[in-house]
């Protein structure tokens, strides 16, 4: 059973950035030791987009896929605000089919998203996923068999 995500961000300036993180946007977290901190997120939704390119991270061995972090909020203008209160400037705010963005500085250079979606959100489904069949047993020889896809059945009315 799945049952949470932990996503990493890279930095040039890990205390400062988790500094931020903790300071100025507030999350919660745990110190595991050393100062290394954990933050608790807030709900959490992932989507795959299409690539254009190479966007991958070789880790321990692994060609794993890349990501952006976007957080999310109800307010774009009132956020903007209360963190230039803290002393973040945000860059200027975008429009985009899905939502408004900008994005907030971190003290190593980088940038993480903030967006205010105009669309469907997946925080709070209240179904279960379907239950797929189990996989053919493979063999070293074999190749990684995807489920195949299912069409829908037509409703007789």
């Amino acid at each position: 059973m799945i049952t949470g995500t932990h996503f990493l961000l890279y930095s040039k300036n890990a205390e400062a950035d988790r500094a931020v993180f903790r300071d100025v946007l507030g999350l919660r977290h745990i110190d595991v030791g050393a100062g290394w901190l954990i933050f608790q997120m807030p709900p959490a939704e992932a989507a795959i987009h299409p690539l254009e390119g190479e966007f991958s991270l070789d880790h321990s061995g692994h060609r794993l896929l890349g990501g952006e972090l976007y957080l999310m909020c109800d307010d774009l203008q009132s956020q903007i605000a209360s963190l230039r209160k803290k002393n973040v400037e945000c860059s200027e705010v975008a429009e985009a089919q899905w939502g408004i963005k900008t994005t907030i500085p971190l003290p190593s250079g980088g940038e993480i998203g903030l967006y205010q979606p105009r669309h469907p959100t997946a925080f709070n489904l209240k179904t279960k996923p379907r239950k797929s069949k189990p996989s053919p047993k493979k063999t070293r020889s074999s190749k990684r068999q995807w489920p195949k896809k299912r069409r829908s059945k037509k409703r007789k009315r």
